[in-house]
């Protein structure tokens, strides 16, 4: 691993329809084998979904979606003394969006269904109503913080 100090961030565009960069972070983590326009196209289907079934501003429904999945508290791994601790930690707001949105993506990949367009439509649709399985990993999240507080105090 390289010792110099991290790069720094390269500013995100925003998405041509939106001019939303959580929009264009979304299709970022949704493109697969570098085929764009896809990632474009079934992303767009999906929010024109979302807008048919709820008659709202899908950017709105979707943002919903990312804060109700992002996590406060994680916990990391600690090695003490021999012994490894599981640490709660709380989460940096960038960090807190990735996962959220990596959780959204991979429960609607996991989604039994036919098309990405529908998985990925009700999977925002069920995040934004504080369902599903992201929403349900965050709990798990907070749940493990919550159980491992005693170790609160091997925070670095």
């Amino acid at each position: 691993m390289s010792r110099r100090t991290t790069p720094p961030k390269r500013p995100l565009r925003p998405d041509p329809i939106y001019n939303s960069r959580l929009v264009t972070m979304v299709i970022h983590r949704l493109l697969k084998s570098g085929k764009k326009s896809l990632a474009y196209r079934i992303f767009y289907a999906s929010m024109k979904q979302i807008e048919e079934t709820t008659q709202r501003d899908p950017l709105q429904v979707l943002e919903e979606a990312v804060q109700n999945s992002t996590p406060l508290l994680e916990v990391k791994a600690r090695r003490i003394g021999g012994s490894i601790y599981q640490v709660p930690m709380e989460v940096d707001p960038e960090r807190g969006t990735a996962l959220a949105l990596r959780w959204l993506l991979s429960a609607a990949r996991n989604r039994s269904g036919r098309d990405m367009v529908s998985n990925l439509s009700n999977e925002i649709l069920d995040a934004a109503n504080k369902l599903g399985s992201a929403v349900r990993q965050r709990e798990e999240s907070h749940r493990m913080a919550e159980a491992n507080k005693a170790f609160a105090h091997f925070r670095f």
